[in-house]
């Protein structure tokens, strides 16, 4: 998922992290100056139902309109090798749990 508050905000003519805060304070919202930063800079790594719900409200928007699905990224198992790899080619090999068994990773 891509996070896209910047564009949502920048489309109802919002252009400053500071001009949203305010105006998601207004309707009951209050956010640090450092998650604000993160919101409007960064891809957060959670976020809040209510904050979402709030934000979406204070944009006028929905919530498909912040979050943007970004296919291809999402790891899929390779058959038969217990492993599974980034679908976007990295080299990221996570390895699984034989069925049934503790301990280690096989």
């Amino acid at each position: 998922m891509r996070w896209n508050l910047r564009l949502a905000a920048a489309q109802r003519d919002i252009w400053k992290a500071s001009q949203l805060q305010a105006m998601l304070a207004e309707a009951g919202l209050v956010i640090s100056a450092g998650k604000m930063s993160n919101l409007w800079s960064g891809q957060p790594v959670t976020i809040r139902l209510d904050d979402l719900e709030v934000i979406c409200e204070v944009l006028g928007c929905e919530p498909g309109d912040l979050l943007v699905r970004e296919p291809g990224k999402v790891l899929r198992p390779e058959t038969g090798a217990g492993e599974v790899r980034a679908a976007a080619g990295d080299g990221l090999v996570i390895r699984r749990r034989a069925a049934g068994r503790s301990g280690p990773p096989v």
